[in-house]
């Protein structure tokens, strides 16, 4: 949620008189690094985020709107953008724009048992209430899709990562044909705390659900378990807490046999997609003169550690 665009509050003021708001302050936010978003105040005290797109035309801004009205009618804490003429998504600087209520709460940072058995349930509960939800997505960010953004990093790695890199590859090839159901449906894809809000032990908000698509459910599984059961700057699991995710997550999806016999190596995968999409959005960034302090970049190396470390556990 890094400002690649900057916006007076004139300008938001009028774009958000449409929906019958009257802002009177406005707030850049910093974190995410794929859309430019704003807290906004109004005058009666509400308070909301503006979102503009920064990558996607109006009608992929517009594809995942009836998935969060859906996945909110089914009691799930999800920010459900504001209409006006029957649509949530404008123009703005001629770019794609929302606006949404702000949710709430607090990052945990570190996560709780509690704040980890809460998370799980509610991935499960959205694995489940989308298995057969009608949406088709323009840009599918699958498998297929991160394999081929291990391709274009590839050439840019010394050689020790480009042995590391293969390694992960080749025995993803190797145990997925080995154990093949593994249940697809549709995942947020970017899970972790900061895309989420307590209080407490609470959970009162899942956020930047840009980056669903329709994967395996263990990729999902193993993103947010990486996250919410680790210790940074530590990269190493937290056990305790990683048997409460799969406990409390089971409790709602039963996990397959073949998923519970890929889960370290998809774990591996996991650090090593988000090490290889750090170095994507760093070289982007670096190609489009994007700097300053309000250009959120997250460091590659924190998943190449994670990679390396999940790594010894995973075995051909």
């Amino acid at each position: 949620m890094s400002v690649y665009t900057t916006l007076s509050l004139k300008e938001v003021q009028a774009f958000a008189a449409a929906y019958g708001l009257e802002v009177i302050e406005l707030n850049p936010i910093q974190g995410g690094i794929q859309n430019t978003n704003y807290f906004i105040v109004c005058a009666d005290g509400s308070q909301f985020v503006l979102t503009l797109f920064e990558n996607m035309d109006m009608q992929a801004a517009a594809e995942l709107i009836p998935v969060l009205e859906y996945l909110g009618q089914q009691g799930l804490a999800v920010p459900v953008p504001l209409k006006y003429s029957g649509q949530s998504i404008h123009t703005l600087k001629d770019k794609p724009a929302q606006i949404a209520p702000r949710m709430l709460g607090q990052h945990p940072m570190p996560s709780t048992i509690e704040q980890v058995e809460q998370i799980a349930i509610a991935q499960a509960q959205m694995h489940v209430a989308l298995q057969d939800f009608p949406l088709e997505r323009k840009v599918a960010r699958d498998h297929a899709y991160w394999y081929n953004v291990a391709k274009q990093i590839k050439p840019t790695l010394n050689a020790a990562d480009t042995a590391l890199l293969n390694n992960l590859l080749g025995l993803y090839e190797a145990l997925t044909a080995m154990y093949p159901n593994r249940p697809k449906g549709f995942i947020h894809s970017d899970l972790f705390r900061d895309n989420t809000l307590f209080e407490g032990n609470t959970l009162k908000g899942i956020l930047d659900f840009y980056e669903m698509n329709r994967d395996e459910l263990l990729f999902d599984i193993a993103i947010t378990l990486n996250d919410f059961c680790t210790e940074y700057p530590e990269v190493t699991l937290n056990e305790a807490k990683a048997t409460a995710f799969l406990n409390a997550y089971s409790s709602v999806r039963p996990l397959t046999e073949d998923e519970k016999s890929c889960l370290e190596l998809y774990l591996a995968m996991a650090a090593g997609r988000f090490w290889m999409m750090r170095l994507q959005v760093a070289q982007m960034n670096q190609a489009e003169g994007r700097t300053g302090d309000d250009i959120l970049q997250k460091n590659p190396l924190e998943m190449r550690d994670m990679l390396v470390e999940r790594l010894k556990f995973v075995t051909a």
